[in-house]
C-alpha cells in the first residue's frame, strides 16, 4: 500500500507540527512511513533550499524563485518521494506543488497553466492521494510565527549551549518577510485550489489546540489509509 500525503496552509498554521505528529502517530501503529519537507529532503533539495529562502537574497527574480523551487522539488519526488511509494511506503511531505500555485502563483502572479507544465515536468505527474490544509488568516499565522520566533530568541540567550552559543533562532525566511498583501493573496489562493479538486483536500481549523488538531488528522488519515 503506497499512499502520498501533502500538507498545505499559510505561514504559522503549524503543518510542521501535525505533519511530525502525524508521522509519530502512524509509526507506532506500525506503518511504514517517512516525513520529508519542501524545499529540502536531499543534499541538492537543502542546498536549494538555503539559497531560495535566504533573506539576504532579495534580487532572486520570480521565475527564477519558481525554477529553484520546482528543481528542489524534482530531485526529491525522484530521489525519495517516488522510490519510497514504490515500496508501498507512506509519505508525508510538508509543502509540495499546491504550495507553488499558491505562493508563485496567487502570491506573485505567475500563470498557472505554466507552473503546472512546469510542476508536471518535475514531479513525473506525481499527485498527492490526500492533502491537508490547515486554515488560518494570513494575518493570524504570520502574528504566530513572529510571536514564536521571538520566544525562541529569548530562550536562547536565556538557555545558551553547553559551549556557550546559542541554539540558532527559529527561520524566518524571505517568503516570511514579504508584505501582508502577498500572504493573503496565499491564502486565498489555497481557497480556489481547495474549489477546483476539493476530493483531495481536507481542511481543518488551525485555531484548534495542537492535540486536539491532531487526533482530527490522524482519524481522517487512518480512515483515508483504510479504504
Amino acid at each position: 500500500m503506497s499512499f502520498f500525503i501533502t500538507f498545505e496552509g499559510p505561514e504559522g498554521c503549524g503543518k510542521s507540527t501535525q505533519s511530525r505528529l502525524l508521522y509519530e502517530r502512524l509509526s507506532e501503529r506500525g506503518y511504514p512511513v517517512i516525513m520529508v519537507r519542501e524545499p529540502g529532503g536531499t543534499r541538492i533539495s537543502d542546498m536549494i533550499r538555503r539559497i531560495v529562502l535566504d533573506l539576504h537574497n532579495t534580487e532572486i527574480q520570480p521565475m527564477t524563485e519558481t525554477l529553484l523551487f520546482s528543481a528542489a522539488r524534482a530531485q526529491l519526488v525522484n530521489e525519495v518521494i517516488r522510490p519510497y511509494l514504490d515500496h508501498n511506503g507512506i509519505v508525508l511531505c510538508d509543502r509540495y506543488a499546491d504550495s507553488t500555485y499558491a505562493y508563485q502563483g496567487f502570491g506573485l502572479g505567475r500563470d498557472l497553466d505554466e507552473l503546472r507544465t512546469l510542476t508536471k515536468m518535475a514531479t513525473g505527474g506525481l499527485t498527492p492521494d490526500v492533502t491537508i490544509l490547515l486554515d488560518i488568516s494570513a494575518e493570524a499565522g504570520l502574528e504566530r510565527k513572529f510571536i514564536a520566533r521571538e520566544r525562541a530568541r529569548q530562550n536562547a540567550r536565556q538557555s545558551p549551549l553547553p559551549d556557550g552559543r546559542t541554539a540558532a533562532p527559529m527561520e524566518w525566511n524571505r517568503l516570511d518577510a514579504r508584505e501582508l498583501a502577498f500572504h493573503q493573496r496565499v491564502e486565498q489562493g489555497y481557497r480556489q485550489l481547495i474549489a477546483e479538486s476539493p476530493d483531495r483536500w481536507r481542511v481543518f481549523d488551525a485555531y484548534l489546540p495542537i492535540e486536539e488538531l491532531s487526533e482530527q488528522i490522524f482519524d481522517v488519515v487512518e480512515h483515508s489509509l483504510g479504504k
